[in-house]
């Protein structure tokens, strides 16, 4: 699915899309982009919208930690990652797929 152009999306603001029903923040570091379920593990609440402190975000409800990069809770109350899903980047357009079920 299409999230937008690359040029288009800032360090430090995420976009959120949804996929069947799945929320999926995709993230711009250092020239690079990154998606992770847009979901704490701790309760289910949305993880944009929390800061973003280098390659990590910060659970704007209770402040657990996830990796951007690897999904991976670094903190509690969160002890379970949140999901990653593949990204591209196709004629300047950033893509990204819930490939879980394929």
């Amino acid at each position: 699915m299409d999230v937008g152009r690359a040029e288009e999306i800032s360090i430090g603001k995420p976009v959120h899309i949804e996929i069947d029903g799945t929320g999926i923040a995709v993230f711009k570091l250092d020239q690079a982009f990154y998606a992770i379920e847009d979901v704490c593990t701790h309760d289910g609440g949305k993880l944009t919208g929390g800061c973003i402190e280098n390659d990590v975000i910060v659970c704007p409800r209770h402040g657990a930690r996830f990796s951007i990069r690897t999904g991976e809770a670094l903190s509690a109350p969160a002890y379970e990652p949140t999901a990653t899903f593949p990204v591209r980047v196709e004629n300047g357009m950033v893509q990204v797929r819930d490939d879980r079920w394929d």
